[in-house]
């Protein structure tokens, strides 16, 4: 089983068509996946059966919707304040016979798909080796077997996958070399650079590759990477596999040196002396299987195949009995024994192998030095490669303007379909324009036909422009008017420039009547700043403007609302209250049922912690649902690390301001 990571998009499709016309259609395949029933699709399916209304139905769905944490648990009961909650009785015997199909059909197959990249290749005729199906699309053909078939027979499986930052990469380093003139390659950039680093410290990481996950920036403050292997540890710690075995704590305490770096047991000490005594990946677990527990390659391979399978908890069982008796005849008995068994079985969750570690910490490292020395040029490449990570443009937008990169909106004299770098005369940095690619409903050959008519000659008004550009609709000039695209052909406001837009549409209406020429300034008031929020957030869903918090903060000076930069500077137990737009909602299965958000701000990003106990009742929905909060707390601020422990919440209502964004959040 090969993995093979290749930028997403075309690129990505491109070598897949290219290993089909090369091997043929009967020489390659795609292995196929075993789609199983989970919660929703479940829960759709006996709605249906049942004969549940659409209401009913969606309701069930809104009870089984928790961020991750938990579905209806198919092993205990029914959690009857939830299904109150979402107006349903839980004693109906209708109710009753669901929750029993339910917990019946659980994991059960529902049909099969097709892998998102796995190939099996073959030289000869690959139909007279596995049954073959032609695939939903034209051109592809299907291995009826799933990759754990394919694997038993020792077939050789290829993954081709999509990896959205090596296009990033790619095209940072083409702006670098056709804008800022510079040569740098992914394997010139200088090692240990101070700038990353340091950024790294004070996670400082949105828009990194697998460092600016909520997760990750709790933990960068404490473990301090300043060197390249460092930062293989941490893409690897993150995961549920490390959590669930308790290891991520005992490691960050070494690092801190808190306590010394012990391994399981004496024997284990070279295996686990790089990563201080904690083990934490597949290779480590493999040898510990091998010294500690007497298995043999290929019964440490087995082992291997079961930490890789989608719901390898079961077949980790069936290894434990074999694991005891070899670790028992090695003399590793009592705690020693249950720390390292604890620590192979929660791989099953999902460990990280150590070549793919470092693999993904090169390209982080890549990406932060791209971001540290190049900021503009790393925001063009990831506005233009959305979706993608962690956070979404308007916040990519938002940290880049903190950091001191100039954003500018979409122009019709300037913008192309994607983003692109502009000099600035005056700093001489660089700047990034935005481009029609962002403007919602907006349909390429309109962005196309606007590059190509400006390229022939500049734009000298909204009616020329309009004339020029027959495959621009009505809705289009309308849409461009209102988000400022056009105010430089008119050196007027937005509703200047709406007025003119709809001066020059044919038939203009009953209200131009008469008017033959433009009539500047138009009879309309310029919008507000507000008015300019909303329009940007309903047609673009960001804002190059101020964030949506500087208003409220001008419109309520007297509110005690702390900004987020401001937190890092209380004590520790210090009571705060703290508002901002919601841009994450986690609720990990390794969390014991804590929810995590991430409140931004002008300022930056304030992350709170809220417990189950909280978290039920009526706070339930305002925290699950509401765009904008106010949050108030006991602040926690350990080892360079802040959020607060909310025990107060509230929807944070500010007129036009929330309305204009919430559409986007």
């Amino acid at each position: 089983d090969i993995d093979i990571d290749l930028p997403s998009g075309e690129r990505r499709e491109r070598v897949i068509q290219y290993v089909y016309q090369r091997y043929g259609k009967l020489g390659a395949a795609m292995t196929a996946n075993v789609i199983t029933y989970r919660g929703r699709s479940a829960t759709r399916e006996i709605a249906k059966v049942l004969g549940f209304d659409d209401g009913t139905r969606d309701q069930l769905l809104r009870y089984s919707q928790s961020f991750g944490w938990h579905e209806a648990d198919p092993e205990g009961g029914v959690d009857t304040a939830r299904l109150k909650e979402v107006g349903l009785d839980p004693d109906a015997k209708p109710l009753r016979m669901f929750f029993g199909l339910y917990k019946q059909m659980l994991e059960l197959p529902r049909h099969l798909g097709q892998h998102s990249g796995g190939m099996v290749i073959c030289e000869g005729q690959l139909d007279s080796v596995v049954p073959l199906e032609p695939a939903s699309m034209p051109g592809r053909v299907v291995v009826q077997w799933d990759k754990e078939d394919c694997a038993d027979l020792g077939i050789i499986k290829v993954d081709l996958l999509g990896l959205g930052m090596l296009a990033v990469i790619q095209e940072t380093l083409n702006l670098i070399h056709s804008d800022y003139q510079q040569e740098l390659e992914l394997y010139t950039m200088p090692a240990d650079d101070k700038k990353v680093y340091a950024a790294l410290q004070q996670a400082d990481t949105v828009g990194w590759f697998q460092v600016e996950s909520r997760a990750q920036m709790s933990s960068l403050p404490r473990t301090r990477p300043d060197k390249f292997y460092d930062l293989v540890v941490q893409v690897a710690i993150i995961r549920p596999g490390p959590i669930a075995g308790k290891m991520m704590h005992p490691y960050v305490r070494r690092r801190q040196g808190k306590e010394p770096p012990e391994s399981l047991h004496p024997m284990l000490e070279p295996i686990l002396r790089r990563t201080m005594g904690v083990p934490l990946f597949q290779e480590q677990l493999l040898r510990i299987a091998m010294v500690a527990g007497g298995f043999t390659g290929g019964e440490a391979e087995e082992l291997r195949r079961a930490m890789g399978f989608q719901r390898s908890d079961k077949r980790m069982r069936a290894l434990e009995d074999r694991l005891r008796d070899g670790m028992a005849r090695n003399g590793v008995t009592g705690e020693a024994q249950e720390k390292i068994l604890k620590a192979i079985t929660a791989f099953a969750l999902y460990g990280f192998p150590e070549s793919h570690a470092a693999s993904f910490a090169l390209l982080a490292y890549a990406s932060g030095y791209l971001k540290c020395h190049f900021p503009a040029g790393f925001l063009v490449a990831l506005l233009n490669n959305q979706p993608m990570g962690f956070y979404n443009p308007e916040t990519l937008v938002k940290d880049a303007q903190r950091h001191g990169v100039r954003v500018r909106p979409v122009d019709v004299r300037n913008s192309d379909w994607l983003c692109r770098l502009e000099a600035d005369a005056a700093s001489g940095a660089f700047a990034v324009r935005l481009g029609y690619c962002y403007l919602k409903g907006f349909h390429p050959p309109a962005g196309l036909a606007l590059m190509a008519a400006r390229a022939r000659r500049p734009f000298s008004s909204i009616e020329d422009l309009y004339a020029r550009t027959a495959e621009l609709r009505a809705g289009e000039l309308l849409q461009l008017a209102e988000v400022g695209a056009l105010n430089g052909l008119l050196a007027g406001h937005r509703r200047d420039a709406l007025w003119e837009a709809r001066r020059v549409i044919r038939p203009a209406g009953p209200l131009f009547e008469g008017l033959e020429e433009s009539v500047a300034p138009s009879p309309l008031a310029a919008m507000r700043p507000e008015e300019r929020l909303q329009a940007d957030f309903l047609n673009m869903s960001m804002s190059v403007g101020p964030h949506p918090m500087t208003y409220f903060r001008q419109a309520f000076p007297d509110e005690p609302l702390l900004r987020a930069m401001d937190l890092k500077h209380f004590r520790d137990g210090t009571r705060v209250e703290v508002g901002g737009c919601v841009i994450c909602r986690q609720r990990p299965g390794t969390a014991k049922g804590l929810l995590f958000l991430s409140l931004e701000d002008e300022t930056g990003i304030a992350n709170l912690v809220v417990y189950p106990d909280f978290l039920e009742g009526r706070n339930r929905q305002v925290l699950l649902n509401e765009a904008y909060l106010r949050a108030g707390g006991v602040l926690q601020n350990q080892d360079g690390v802040v959020s607060v422990r909310v025990d107060a919440v509230a929807g944070l209502r500010f007129t036009s301001v929330r309305a204009a964004s919430h559409d986007f959040r």
